[in-house]
């Protein structure tokens, strides 16, 4: 689990789905298992104030966004702060939506390892995403539509093997990042680079 302070009442959390086996918590359960899913918000929200001293007091708007390779991002916003009496002392209201996403998106620190994984994936590819760099890093960003269903494990898999599952979202990297590649980005790669 990693958590990101966005503001003074802004959190991002993300969580593998590593992080919710561990937990005992499978992809379903965010939709039918409500009081699994108020436990996890619970433990995350402590483990959330220990890393970065985010408080759980007043209104709460909390935006679960699961990504099928990656798992899941939660990102929580504090409104204005309410009085809580002595007996009450955890007193908040959740309003909360949940939305999935079928964009993967890997992160590569360097190009070498950005072109090992295109020449390996280019395969399973229908189409081959696009290309954005940001900080330093390169994305790829597919949809899931782009991989051969049957496929998209191994393809992951791979992905894995050379960089790894962000938290960024498309927009942002659309908004922020530096786009390289706008179309079929993994076949441009693997035409212009060999390894």
């Amino acid at each position: 689990m990693r958590v990101e302070r966005i503001s003074k009442d802004k959190i991002k959390i993300f969580l593998t789905y590593d992080d919710l086996r561990d937990r005992g918590i499978k992809k379903e359960d965010l939709w039918n298992d409500v009081p699994r899913v108020h436990d996890l918000f619970n433990e995350i929200m402590e483990e959330a104030y220990e890393q970065v001293g985010f408080q759980l007091t007043g209104p709460l708007t909390i935006e679960i966004f699961a990504l099928p390779a990656q798992g899941m991002v939660v990102v929580v916003t504090s409104g204005r702060d309410i009085l809580a009496d002595d007996n009450n002392e955890d007193l908040y209201s959740l309003e909360v939506t949940i939305e999935e996403s079928d964009t993967i998106i890997f992160a590569f620190v360097d190009f070498e390892s950005l072109l090992g994984a295109a020449h390996r994936i280019n395969r399973y590819l229908i189409y081959g995403g696009q290309l954005f760099s940001y900080n330093d890093k390169y994305f790829l960003i597919f949809d899931n539509l782009d991989v051969v269903e049957q496929e998209l494990d191994s393809f992951i898999s791979l992905l894995s093997e050379y960089g790894a599952a962000s938290s960024m979202t498309k927009v942002f990297l659309e908004e922020y990042g530096k786009l390289i590649v706008a179309e079929d980005a993994t076949k441009v790669l693997c035409n212009k680079f060999t390894l």
